[in-house]
């Protein structure tokens, strides 16, 4: 009996270590931390931009601190470039990640709060370009491909413009390859677009084109709705109370991008 009963004590020593382990391990929500880790792009002028003594400034940078603030949490950054973006999560070496297209394919596998703003995709080009009017126009044309975005993926596969795709670690050698004419346009969100015009200054010119609605989410882990609701919560605050368009004209104001119309954006779903 004792030796039976000493090795169910075990068992039940194991058991109990095993889901103490398990607890751990797995973070039920957002909502049970003091700070938050946002993944935000340090490359991205006007959206996300690391500075040389390595904090962060930014549209997204701002965006963050706002749902954090709004939430009761702190926030720390971490740099996210876009093939960075679905890694970091799910090594849960951030919470919430930024500038993330709401695409069916990732929603397989994360959750997204948001949509916080609604962009489009547009075009740039050099300013003296007069020939490109409209993502038709880039037929023949090479295009920046930053590796992990998609964007051009958008142009040649889902509109199937024949254009040539010229990849690129980064927007910022996307912009060093327009400028030098190695390539003949940029294509993908419209603010990134935006933020690039304005550290270019006039050598470069948004179409304002809009083809295509890209819904720009917040990336999350899966498996945490309340986590995800109270970001819509915090971003539907943001639009109401006239946040969101303070910011839009902070870091857009001047680029081009027409900021007539800012309105609360249809959210996503909460896994």
């Amino acid at each position: 009996m004792t030796v039976v009963s000493n090795a169910l004590v075990g068992l039940a020593l194991v058991a109990s270590v095993a889901v103490a382990g398990c607890g751990a391990a797995g973070e039920s929500s957002i909502m049970d931390k003091d700070t938050l880790v946002a993944g935000v792009r340090p490359d991205l002028p006007g959206i996300g931009l690391k500075r040389p003594d390595g904090s962060f400034e930014g549209f997204d940078v701002d965006v963050a601190r706002q749902v954090g603030a709004r939430l009761g949490k702190r926030v720390k950054f971490v740099q996210s470039f876009a093939a960075d973006r679905e890694r970091l999560l799910l090594e849960r070496r951030a919470d919430l990640i930024l500038t993330f297209w709401v695409r069916p394919d990732w929603k397989l596998r994360l959750t997204f709060a948001g949509p916080y703003y609604p962009s489009y995709q547009d075009i740039l080009v050099r300013t003296g370009e007069r020939e490109i009017r409209g993502v038709r126009d880039l037929k023949g044309r090479k295009i920046c491909a930053v590796r992990g975005a998609g964007a051009a993926d958008q142009v040649t596969k889902e509109r199937g413009v024949a254009a040539e795709q010229v990849f690129a670690q980064d927007y910022d050698q996307c912009a060093a390859m327009l400028r030098s004419r190695s390539i003949d346009a940029i294509t993908t969100n419209d603010t990134i677009l935006a933020g690039i015009k304005l550290r270019q200054g006039q050598d470069f010119r948004l179409l304002n084109a809009r083809f295509g609605e890209q819904r720009t989410g917040i990336g999350m882990r899966r498996g945490d709705p309340d986590g995800c609701e109270a970001v819509n919560k915090a971003i539907t605050q943001m639009y109401q109370d006239g946040t969101m368009a303070k910011l839009m004209h902070k870091w857009f104001r001047g680029s081009g991008l027409d900021l007539s119309v800012i309105e609360v954006p249809e959210f996503e779903g909460c896994l």
